[in-house]
Parts: structure tokens; sequence; C-alpha cells
């Protein structure tokens, strides 16, 4: 990504912002659950591949403005993870899936000092894509 958006790289790469790119993470989403639905194992290799190119896109648009890195971002997701599964990496004992669900809920909400209201709090309007 760097060589892409770097001297001599691509005219369009180099010139992709945040707000840009947004439309690109829903496009690629969509096209790897359509590879899901259709069970097409060799689709969805490609399409997670482009759906991954996203964040590693974002975080590089990030670090060139100082704000934060690609192992910043692979830093942050391990920690939460270690976080929200206390029975994995801790001694909470979780005996079934269900209680896993209400325990990440739990740990969420105490650390954003939220609460669920749908399976839609906190995603912004898709009128902000744009």
């Amino acid at each position: 990504m760097r060589r892409l958006r770097g001297p001599g790289g691509c005219p369009w790469d180099a010139e992709q912002t945040h707000g840009s790119l947004k439309r690109y993470l829903i496009e690629e989403t969509y096209e790897v659950i359509e590879a899901i639905d259709t069970n097409d194992s060799v689709l969805l290799k490609e399409e997670l591949g482009d759906l991954l190119l996203q964040p590693i896109f974002h975080a590089a648009i990030a670090e060139e403005q100082g704000e934060f890195s690609t192992g910043d971002v692979i830093e942050s997701i391990c920690d939460k993870l270690i976080r929200r599964h206390p029975h994995v990496f801790g001694d909470q004992v979780i005996n079934n899936a269900d209680e896993q669900i209400e325990n990440w809920e739990r740990i969420k909400k105490r650390e954003k000092g939220e609460e669920r209201k749908s399976a839609l709090t906190g995603i912004p309007p898709i009128c902000r894509l744009s």
C-alpha cells in the first residue's frame, strides 16, 4: 500500500481518503456475503482479499497522517478479543454460546458505557456514505 500511494505509485490510490473509500467498505462486504450465500469458496477467497484491502488502505492513510498504524489496528483488535473472552484468556467459566453472547454484551456495555437497543445501535446512518 505504501508503494501504491507513494511516489511513482498509482495516482488513484494516492488520492484516496477515508471518505472516498467508504463506499468500498460496504461494496466489498456485500460481495463477501454474496460469495457466502452462493457457497462459492473460490469467490469467497477472492472477496475476503478485497475486503481485507479496506482496513489496510485506511490504516495506511491514517499512518501517513500520523494517527495510527496497521500494527496499532491489529493490536487493538487483539486486546479487544482478549478482554471479551475471559473464559479463554482468563478463569471465567462460560458453558455455551448464549452465555458468551450475554457476557460479550455485558463487557462491551462496561467498556463503552452504553446499552444496545437493537442490532443497529452504534451503526451510523447509511446516508453518511456519500
